[in-house]
Order: structure tokens, then sequence, then C-alpha cells
């Protein structure tokens, strides 16, 4: 009777360690995912940041090529960051970010950042190349005025020395 006994409890115990594992790996699973700057322009270097992740993995977006996850030395939630920088043809608008961390399953953060359209910086709004026919006209004119004002100018000093 003892020996039939002992071995349920042990039977038992097995179970609940057997069903207990399983809720352990879960529970070392990734549970935040913060993207940093929440918005940013083409070309950016975006810094994601996984809770949970405690061996590094890859991230991926429709806005950045795959990266790597890294582990983050005397972190408290098992964290892992990674860098990424943002496609030049990245579209305007929110993008999801998936996770993959080593030995566990993906992850997906819904929107965690949003890409603004770029500027044509340095140009002063300019969109045509060269001088324009406006832009000819205009100069002409005020090279035509300059001389005029000039040749008067002069010829009134001129006579001015013979009085």
């Amino acid at each position: 009777m003892r020996t039939t006994r002992a071995l349920a409890v042990s039977a038992a115990a097995v179970a609940a360690v057997g069903l207990a594992a399983p809720m352990a790996a879960a529970w070392n699973s990734p549970s935040n995912i913060v993207a940093m700057p929440s918005v940013i322009a083409r070309g950016g270097q975006l810094t994601v940041t996984v809770d949970g992740c405690s061996r590094g993995g890859t991230m991926t977006s429709p806005a950045f090529r795959e990266a790597r996850l890294r582990p983050l030395v005397g972190a408290r939630n098992e964290t892992s960051s990674g860098t990424a920088t943002i496609n030049q043809d990245a579209r305007p608008g929110s993008y999801d970010i998936t996770v993959n961390c080593e030995g566990t399953g993906p992850l997906t953060r819904p929107a965690a950042f949003t890409v603004i359209g770029g500027t044509r910086g340095g140009l002063g709004g300019s969109s045509s190349i060269g001088a324009t026919p406006t832009d000819m006209a205009i100069g002409g004119g005020l090279v035509a005025a300059a001389v005029v004002g000039g040749g008067v100018f002069w010829m009134r000093r001129r006579s001015e020395k013979h009085i």
C-alpha cells in the first residue's frame, strides 16, 4: 500500500512539474516593445527595446531591413535592444514591429512608430534648375537701370566741373 501511495505522489509531482515547465517558458517571453523615437524621418536611426528577451533575437518591419537584437548586460527585465535604419523609400505612415526572440515565438506591436516624409532641404523651395525667362528679364531690367543711373550720375558730375 505504501508503494502505491509513493508512486501516486511521485506521478502527481512529475505531472505538476511537467505542466509548470511550459508556463515558466511562457513567462520569459517578449512582453513590451518600445521604439524610440516614435516619430522618425526616412533614413533615421530607430532604437527598439524589448523586455523579456534575454537571449536577443531579430526585429522586422516593412519600414526597415531585419535587424539584430542584443541582450543588455545587467538589465532587470532581461531586456534586449537593437538599432535599425529606416529605408529611404519608406512611405509616411504608421508601421508595426515584429520581434522574434531566441527560444520564444514572435510578438508584434502594431503602430509602434510613425515615418514622416522628408524635405528637400537646401533648395530654397525651388523646383527648377537654372534661371527662368522671368528671372532673366528682371535681372536684365536691373542691369539696364543701373547703367542708365550710372550714366546720369556721371554726366551730372561732368557738368558740375565746368561751372
